[in-house]
């Protein structure tokens, strides 16, 4: 019995964590636009957006991320024997590119808050891509234990990012166009 606890608090960790991943670059986005704006804007979107952040990555998004680690290892202490089928290995290569962008993030982070970033809300848009294609190949992975299954759900994947990419850059055309 302990194991389903052990198990769903790890999947409520996971979910946490990814949430925190996605809001806090949605942040970046608008902590980078909010530079472009008229000083007397900047001075009040810049404090407020600063303390979001700073709020979400402290009190969600790291917390999330050690205990889903925590959970995660508790977890596959009671189903070792995975530790030998290539689908974990794989899970978990995905796992640990996942902590390098959270690692990444919090550089991304540091460097807002002190305003010196120089990545544009476009860049950070497509930064924002990542976590989504790393949560679906874990799922993936996960769920259906089988490496080559993950590969085709993730071009899958691919192929409607490179779409919502194409319509990102025609949406900014549209309000570009619009702003003038």
């Amino acid at each position: 019995m302990a194991f389903e606890y052990i198990k769903a608090l790890h999947i409520i960790f996971i979910v946490t964590w990814f949430a925190g991943l996605f809001y806090i670059v949605r942040l970046f986005i608008y902590q980078a636009e909010a530079w472009e704006k008229p000083e007397f804007e900047r001075k009040i979107l810049i404090p407020q957006l600063n303390l979001m952040a700073s709020r979400l990555w402290y009190i969600i998004t790291w917390p999330s991320a050690i205990l889903t680690l925590i959970f995660g290892f508790w977890t596959l202490s009671y189903r070792w024997g995975y530790m030998q089928l290539g689908f974990m290995h794989a899970k978990l290569a995905f796992v640990f590119v996942l902590y390098i962008y959270h690692f990444y993030c919090h550089k991304l982070f540091k460097d807002l808050q002190s305003g010196t970033s120089k990545w544009t809300s476009t860049k950070l848009r497509i930064w924002n891509e990542i976590a989504t294609v790393l949560l679906f190949a874990i799922v993936f992975i996960i769920v259906l234990k089988s490496l080559l299954s993950a590969v085709w759900g993730i071009v899958g994947l691919l192929l409607l990012s490179i779409l919502m990419m194409i319509g990102i850059k025609f949406y900014k055309k549209i309000r570009e166009k619009n702003e003038s």
